[in-house]
Protein backbone atom coordinates (compact mmCIF):
# COMPACT_ATOMS: atom_id res chain seq x y z
CA UNK A 1 0.00 0.00 0.00
CA UNK A 2 1.24 3.47 -0.85
CA UNK A 3 0.72 6.83 0.79
CA UNK A 4 -1.02 8.26 -2.29
CA UNK A 5 -2.65 6.88 -5.42
CA UNK A 6 -3.13 9.30 -8.32
CA UNK A 7 -5.70 8.60 -11.03
CA UNK A 8 -4.56 10.28 -14.23
CA UNK A 9 -1.15 10.59 -15.87
CA UNK A 10 -1.37 13.96 -17.55
CA UNK A 11 0.86 16.92 -16.69
CA UNK A 12 -1.17 17.68 -13.55
CA UNK A 13 -1.12 14.13 -12.22
CA UNK A 14 2.57 13.65 -12.94
CA UNK A 15 3.53 16.95 -11.30
CA UNK A 16 1.55 16.03 -8.17
CA UNK A 17 3.31 12.65 -8.08
CA UNK A 18 6.70 14.32 -8.50
CA UNK A 19 5.93 16.86 -5.78
CA UNK A 20 4.71 14.26 -3.29
CA UNK A 21 7.75 12.07 -3.88
CA UNK A 22 9.96 15.03 -3.02
CA UNK A 23 8.15 15.20 0.31
CA UNK A 24 9.19 11.59 0.95
CA UNK A 25 5.80 10.04 0.17
CA UNK A 26 5.27 6.76 -1.66
CA UNK A 27 3.08 7.25 -4.74
CA UNK A 28 1.31 5.08 -7.26
CA UNK A 29 -0.01 6.64 -10.47
CA UNK A 30 -2.63 4.92 -12.59
CA UNK A 31 -3.13 5.93 -16.23
CA UNK A 32 -5.71 4.40 -18.57
CA UNK A 33 -3.43 4.80 -21.59
CA UNK A 34 0.07 6.25 -21.85
CA UNK A 35 1.10 9.10 -19.57
CA UNK A 36 0.69 12.53 -21.08
CA UNK A 37 -1.03 11.46 -24.29
CA UNK A 38 -4.40 13.18 -23.85
CA UNK A 39 -4.94 16.96 -23.44
CA UNK A 40 -1.39 17.43 -22.13
CA UNK A 41 -0.03 16.19 -25.46
CA UNK A 42 -2.60 17.92 -27.66
CA UNK A 43 -2.32 21.52 -26.44
CA UNK A 44 -0.27 24.35 -27.86
CA UNK A 45 2.04 24.86 -24.92
CA UNK A 46 1.65 28.64 -24.56
CA UNK A 47 2.65 29.42 -20.97
CA UNK A 48 0.01 32.12 -20.55
CA UNK A 49 -3.75 32.30 -20.74
CA UNK A 50 -4.94 33.78 -24.01
CA UNK A 51 -5.96 37.39 -23.25
CA UNK A 52 -4.92 36.92 -19.59
CA UNK A 53 -6.66 40.06 -18.31
CA UNK A 54 -10.04 38.55 -19.16
CA UNK A 55 -9.70 35.83 -16.52
CA UNK A 56 -10.65 35.99 -12.86
CA UNK A 57 -8.17 36.51 -10.04
CA UNK A 58 -8.00 32.79 -9.09
CA UNK A 59 -6.79 31.91 -12.60
CA UNK A 60 -4.37 34.84 -12.63
CA UNK A 61 -2.90 33.84 -9.27
CA UNK A 62 -2.13 30.33 -10.51
CA UNK A 63 -0.94 31.49 -13.93
CA UNK A 64 1.50 34.07 -12.57
CA UNK A 65 2.97 31.62 -10.10
CA UNK A 66 3.28 28.88 -12.72
CA UNK A 67 4.88 31.18 -15.30
CA UNK A 68 7.53 32.13 -12.77
CA UNK A 69 8.13 28.45 -11.92
CA UNK A 70 8.49 27.09 -15.45
CA UNK A 71 12.12 28.07 -16.16
CA UNK A 72 13.37 26.24 -13.07
CA UNK A 73 11.10 23.25 -13.77
CA UNK A 74 12.20 22.94 -17.40
CA UNK A 75 15.88 23.14 -16.45
CA UNK A 76 15.47 20.60 -13.65
CA UNK A 77 13.72 18.13 -15.95
CA UNK A 78 16.37 18.55 -18.66
CA UNK A 79 19.13 18.00 -16.10
CA UNK A 80 17.41 14.96 -14.57
CA UNK A 81 16.37 13.19 -17.74
CA UNK A 82 18.32 14.60 -20.67
CA UNK A 83 15.01 15.55 -22.32
CA UNK A 84 14.76 19.28 -22.97
CA UNK A 85 11.12 20.49 -22.82
CA UNK A 86 12.18 23.38 -25.08
CA UNK A 87 10.82 26.25 -23.02
CA UNK A 88 11.27 29.29 -25.28
CA UNK A 89 10.56 32.86 -24.20
CA UNK A 90 9.36 33.93 -27.63
CA UNK A 91 6.83 36.55 -26.49
CA UNK A 92 3.12 36.86 -27.29
CA UNK A 93 1.70 39.45 -29.70
CA UNK A 94 -2.08 39.94 -29.51
CA UNK A 95 -3.44 41.70 -32.59
CA UNK A 96 -6.30 44.19 -32.59
CA UNK A 97 -7.79 43.38 -29.19
CA UNK A 98 -10.59 45.84 -28.40
CA UNK A 99 -9.90 46.23 -24.66
CA UNK A 100 -6.36 47.65 -24.60
CA UNK A 101 -7.00 49.88 -21.60
CA UNK A 102 -8.21 46.98 -19.45
CA UNK A 103 -5.21 44.90 -20.52
CA UNK A 104 -2.67 47.55 -19.62
CA UNK A 105 -4.27 48.17 -16.22
CA UNK A 106 -4.21 44.43 -15.52
CA UNK A 107 -0.54 44.20 -16.47
CA UNK A 108 0.36 47.12 -14.21
CA UNK A 109 -1.61 45.67 -11.30
CA UNK A 110 0.06 42.26 -11.61
CA UNK A 111 3.55 43.47 -12.53
CA UNK A 112 3.47 41.73 -15.91
CA UNK A 113 5.33 43.42 -18.72
CA UNK A 114 3.02 44.47 -21.54
CA UNK A 115 3.63 46.93 -24.36
CA UNK A 116 1.11 48.73 -26.56
CA UNK A 117 2.34 48.57 -30.16
CA UNK A 118 1.36 50.55 -33.22
CA UNK A 119 1.56 49.39 -36.85
CA UNK A 120 5.26 50.09 -37.35
CA UNK A 121 6.24 48.13 -34.24
CA UNK A 122 4.07 45.15 -35.20
CA UNK A 123 5.63 44.74 -38.62
CA UNK A 124 9.15 45.48 -37.47
CA UNK A 125 8.79 42.46 -35.16
CA UNK A 126 6.71 40.22 -37.47
CA UNK A 127 7.21 41.36 -41.07
CA UNK A 128 5.51 38.29 -42.57
CA UNK A 129 2.12 39.03 -41.03
CA UNK A 130 -0.73 40.06 -43.31
CA UNK A 131 -1.04 43.85 -43.65
CA UNK A 132 -3.82 45.74 -41.91
CA UNK A 133 -3.13 45.40 -38.17
CA UNK A 134 -3.11 48.82 -36.56
CA UNK A 135 -2.33 48.00 -32.95
CA UNK A 136 -1.28 45.12 -30.74
CA UNK A 137 -0.41 44.19 -27.20
CA UNK A 138 2.96 42.52 -26.76
CA UNK A 139 4.06 40.48 -23.74
CA UNK A 140 7.78 39.78 -24.30
CA UNK A 141 8.22 37.39 -21.37
CA UNK A 142 5.56 34.87 -22.41
CA UNK A 143 7.07 31.50 -23.27
CA UNK A 144 5.91 28.40 -25.04
CA UNK A 145 6.91 24.87 -24.16
CA UNK A 146 7.04 21.79 -26.40
CA UNK A 147 4.38 19.90 -24.48
CA UNK A 148 5.13 16.42 -25.94
CA UNK A 149 8.70 16.84 -24.74
CA UNK A 150 7.49 18.14 -21.38
CA UNK A 151 5.32 15.07 -20.72
CA UNK A 152 8.13 12.74 -21.85
CA UNK A 153 10.50 14.48 -19.45
CA UNK A 154 8.00 14.25 -16.59
CA UNK A 155 7.40 10.54 -17.24
CA UNK A 156 11.14 9.94 -17.33
CA UNK A 157 11.57 11.89 -14.10
CA UNK A 158 8.98 9.73 -12.34
CA UNK A 159 10.77 6.66 -13.61
CA UNK A 160 13.86 7.80 -11.73
CA UNK A 161 11.99 8.13 -8.41
CA UNK A 162 12.20 4.98 -6.29
CA UNK A 163 9.13 6.03 -4.31
CA UNK A 164 6.91 6.32 -7.42
CA UNK A 165 5.32 3.46 -9.37
CA UNK A 166 3.53 4.26 -12.62
CA UNK A 167 0.89 1.88 -13.99
CA UNK A 168 0.03 2.62 -17.63
CA UNK A 169 -2.63 0.83 -19.67
CA UNK A 170 -4.60 0.45 -16.44
CA UNK A 171 -8.32 1.06 -16.69
CA UNK A 172 -10.11 1.93 -13.44
CA UNK A 173 -13.02 -0.45 -12.95
CA UNK A 174 -14.48 0.47 -9.58
CA UNK A 175 -13.80 2.02 -6.19
CA UNK A 176 -14.16 0.57 -2.70
CA UNK A 177 -15.30 3.10 -0.11
CA UNK A 178 -16.96 2.88 3.28
CA UNK A 179 -18.16 5.54 5.68
CA UNK A 180 -16.78 8.46 3.74
CA UNK A 181 -13.35 6.96 3.18
CA UNK A 182 -11.86 5.42 0.06
CA UNK A 183 -10.27 2.05 0.75
CA UNK A 184 -9.08 0.85 -2.66
CA UNK A 185 -9.67 0.83 -6.36
CA UNK A 186 -9.70 -1.95 -8.91
CA UNK A 187 -8.01 -1.68 -12.29
CA UNK A 188 -7.72 -3.90 -15.34
CA UNK A 189 -4.10 -4.50 -16.35
CA UNK A 190 -3.30 -6.83 -19.25
CA UNK A 191 -6.65 -8.54 -18.87
CA UNK A 192 -6.28 -9.04 -15.11
CA UNK A 193 -8.14 -7.25 -12.32
CA UNK A 194 -5.86 -5.77 -9.66
CA UNK A 195 -6.77 -4.18 -6.34
CA UNK A 196 -4.76 -1.12 -5.28
CA UNK A 197 -4.76 0.53 -1.86
CA UNK A 198 -3.50 3.86 -0.55
CA UNK A 199 -3.96 6.18 2.37
CA UNK A 200 -5.27 8.94 0.08
CA UNK A 201 -6.45 9.21 -3.53
CA UNK A 202 -6.11 12.02 -6.08
CA UNK A 203 -8.39 12.30 -9.11
CA UNK A 204 -6.51 14.14 -11.86
CA UNK A 205 -8.03 12.64 -14.98
CA UNK A 206 -8.81 15.86 -16.85
CA UNK A 207 -12.07 15.78 -18.77
CA UNK A 208 -12.76 12.27 -17.40
CA UNK A 209 -12.57 13.31 -13.72
CA UNK A 210 -16.31 13.87 -13.56
CA UNK A 211 -16.92 10.28 -14.65
CA UNK A 212 -14.71 9.02 -11.81
CA UNK A 213 -16.51 11.24 -9.30
CA UNK A 214 -19.86 9.91 -10.50
CA UNK A 215 -18.79 6.46 -9.29
CA UNK A 216 -18.51 8.01 -5.83
CA UNK A 217 -21.99 9.51 -6.07
CA UNK A 218 -20.67 13.01 -6.74
CA UNK A 219 -21.14 15.45 -9.60
CA UNK A 220 -18.80 18.19 -10.76
CA UNK A 221 -19.54 20.96 -13.29
CA UNK A 222 -16.80 20.01 -15.77
CA UNK A 223 -17.52 19.08 -19.39
CA UNK A 224 -15.21 17.94 -22.21
CA UNK A 225 -14.48 20.65 -24.78
CA UNK A 226 -12.76 19.45 -27.94
CA UNK A 227 -9.95 21.44 -29.47
CA UNK A 228 -8.51 20.68 -32.92
CA UNK A 229 -5.11 21.89 -34.07
CA UNK A 230 -2.89 21.93 -37.16
CA UNK A 231 0.85 21.83 -37.76
CA UNK A 232 2.39 23.43 -40.85
CA UNK A 233 5.75 22.26 -42.15
CA UNK A 234 8.20 25.13 -42.65
CA UNK A 235 11.91 25.00 -43.44
CA UNK A 236 12.78 28.56 -42.39
CA UNK A 237 11.72 30.85 -39.56
CA UNK A 238 8.44 32.60 -40.37
CA UNK A 239 7.64 34.19 -37.01
CA UNK A 240 9.69 35.56 -34.14
CA UNK A 241 7.06 34.80 -31.50
CA UNK A 242 3.51 33.67 -30.78
CA UNK A 243 0.77 35.62 -32.56
CA UNK A 244 -2.85 35.72 -31.43
CA UNK A 245 -5.79 37.18 -33.34
CA UNK A 246 -9.51 36.74 -32.76
CA UNK A 247 -8.92 33.77 -30.47
CA UNK A 248 -6.72 31.81 -32.91
CA UNK A 249 -2.96 31.57 -32.47
CA UNK A 250 0.22 30.71 -34.32
CA UNK A 251 3.15 29.20 -32.41
CA UNK A 252 6.60 28.95 -34.00
CA UNK A 253 8.61 25.90 -32.95
CA UNK A 254 12.38 25.65 -32.83
CA UNK A 255 12.31 23.48 -35.96
CA UNK A 256 10.46 26.40 -37.72
CA UNK A 257 7.18 24.51 -38.00
CA UNK A 258 4.06 26.53 -37.16
CA UNK A 259 1.38 25.18 -34.82
CA UNK A 260 -2.16 26.58 -35.27
CA UNK A 261 -4.91 26.47 -32.68
CA UNK A 262 -7.56 25.95 -31.81
CA UNK A 263 -11.23 25.11 -32.08
CA UNK A 264 -13.74 25.05 -29.23
CA UNK A 265 -16.28 22.27 -29.75
CA UNK A 266 -18.83 20.69 -27.43
CA UNK A 267 -18.91 17.13 -28.74
CA UNK A 268 -18.95 15.05 -25.54
CA UNK A 269 -15.96 12.64 -25.64
CA UNK A 270 -15.58 12.57 -29.41
CA UNK A 271 -11.92 13.21 -30.34
CA UNK A 272 -12.26 12.72 -34.08
CA UNK A 273 -10.77 15.33 -36.41
CA UNK A 274 -12.94 16.98 -39.06
CA UNK A 275 -12.47 18.60 -42.43
CA UNK A 276 -14.56 21.57 -41.26
CA UNK A 277 -12.14 22.29 -38.41
CA UNK A 278 -9.16 21.93 -40.75
CA UNK A 279 -10.67 24.44 -43.18
CA UNK A 280 -11.49 26.87 -40.38
CA UNK A 281 -8.03 26.69 -38.83
CA UNK A 282 -6.33 27.03 -42.22
CA UNK A 283 -8.41 30.08 -43.06
CA UNK A 284 -7.51 31.75 -39.74
CA UNK A 285 -3.84 30.84 -40.02
CA UNK A 286 -3.42 31.96 -43.61
CA UNK A 287 -5.32 35.17 -42.96
CA UNK A 288 -2.75 36.01 -40.26
CA UNK A 289 0.31 34.64 -42.07
CA UNK A 290 -0.29 34.48 -45.84
CA UNK A 291 2.88 32.50 -46.61
CA UNK A 292 1.24 29.47 -44.97
CA UNK A 293 -1.05 29.11 -47.99
CA UNK A 294 1.92 27.73 -49.94
CA UNK A 295 3.02 25.31 -47.21
CA UNK A 296 1.75 21.79 -46.43
CA UNK A 297 -0.25 20.88 -43.36
CA UNK A 298 1.81 18.18 -41.72
CA UNK A 299 -0.66 17.02 -39.08
CA UNK A 300 -4.11 17.59 -37.57
CA UNK A 301 -5.18 16.33 -34.16
CA UNK A 302 -7.70 16.84 -31.36
CA UNK A 303 -7.79 16.78 -27.58
CA UNK A 304 -10.40 17.18 -24.86
CA UNK A 305 -10.12 20.01 -22.38
CA UNK A 306 -11.80 19.77 -18.95
CA UNK A 307 -14.10 22.79 -19.16
CA UNK A 308 -14.88 24.24 -15.72
CA UNK A 309 -16.90 27.39 -14.96
CA UNK A 310 -14.71 30.43 -15.53
CA UNK A 311 -11.75 28.19 -16.29
CA UNK A 312 -11.04 27.90 -12.55
CA UNK A 313 -9.79 24.41 -11.62
CA UNK A 314 -11.02 22.32 -8.71
CA UNK A 315 -8.18 21.66 -6.27
CA UNK A 316 -8.59 20.03 -2.86
CA UNK A 317 -10.58 17.46 -0.93
CA UNK A 318 -13.95 16.40 -2.27
CA UNK A 319 -17.00 16.69 0.00
CA UNK A 320 -18.13 13.58 1.82
CA UNK A 321 -14.75 11.82 1.71
CA UNK A 322 -11.88 12.23 4.13
CA UNK A 323 -9.14 10.99 1.78
CA UNK A 324 -10.18 11.80 -1.80
CA UNK A 325 -8.86 14.89 -3.58
CA UNK A 326 -9.19 16.52 -7.02
CA UNK A 327 -6.88 18.44 -9.30
CA UNK A 328 -8.91 19.00 -12.48
CA UNK A 329 -10.91 21.48 -14.52
CA UNK A 330 -8.14 23.70 -15.92
CA UNK A 331 -10.03 24.14 -19.22
CA UNK A 332 -7.78 25.90 -21.79
CA UNK A 333 -4.94 26.45 -19.34
CA UNK A 334 -3.87 23.00 -18.22
CA UNK A 335 -0.20 23.43 -19.10
CA UNK A 336 -0.26 27.08 -18.06
CA UNK A 337 -1.48 26.42 -14.52
CA UNK A 338 -0.10 22.93 -13.91
CA UNK A 339 3.02 23.71 -11.83
CA UNK A 340 1.07 26.03 -9.52
CA UNK A 341 -2.04 23.87 -9.15
CA UNK A 342 0.13 20.83 -8.44
CA UNK A 343 2.11 22.74 -5.82
CA UNK A 344 -1.12 23.87 -4.16
CA UNK A 345 -2.48 20.32 -3.94
CA UNK A 346 0.86 18.95 -2.71
CA UNK A 347 0.84 21.62 0.03
CA UNK A 348 -2.68 20.52 1.01
CA UNK A 349 -1.78 16.82 1.00
CA UNK A 350 1.52 17.29 2.82
CA UNK A 351 -0.12 19.73 5.25
CA UNK A 352 2.59 22.31 4.62
CA UNK A 353 1.98 26.07 4.46
CA UNK A 354 1.80 27.39 0.93
CA UNK A 355 1.78 30.78 -0.76
CA UNK A 356 -1.63 30.40 -2.39
CA UNK A 357 -5.05 30.62 -0.76
CA UNK A 358 -6.81 27.36 -1.61
CA UNK A 359 -10.36 28.56 -0.99
CA UNK A 360 -11.10 29.82 -4.55
CA UNK A 361 -10.44 26.29 -5.84
CA UNK A 362 -12.08 24.30 -3.03
CA UNK A 363 -14.27 21.58 -4.62
CA UNK A 364 -17.04 21.84 -2.03
CA UNK A 365 -17.24 25.63 -2.20
CA UNK A 366 -17.26 25.45 -6.02
CA UNK A 367 -20.16 23.08 -6.50
CA UNK A 368 -18.92 19.50 -6.26
CA UNK A 369 -21.81 17.77 -4.51
CA UNK A 370 -23.63 14.51 -4.01
CA UNK A 371 -25.88 13.39 -6.84
CA UNK A 372 -29.52 13.63 -5.89
CA UNK A 373 -31.16 10.19 -5.75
Amino acid sequence: MSDFLICGGGVSGMLVARGLSRHGASVQLVERGVCGREASWAGGGIVSPLYPWRYSEPVTALANRAQDAYPELAKALADETGIDPELTASGLTMLDADDHADALLWAQRHDRRMEAWQTSQIYAHEPALAPGSERALHMPAVANIRNPRLVKALAASLGLQKSVRVHEQSEILRFEHHGGRMAALWVRQQGQETRMQADAFVLAAGAWTGQLLARLGLEMPVVPVKGQMLLYKADTALLNGIVLSQGRYLIPRRDHHILVGSTLEHAEFDKSITAEACDSLRASAEQMLPVLSSLPVLQQWAGLRPGAPGGVPFIGRVPGFSNVYINAGHYRNGLVLAPASADLLVDILARTPGQLDGRPYDPELRGVKAVKP
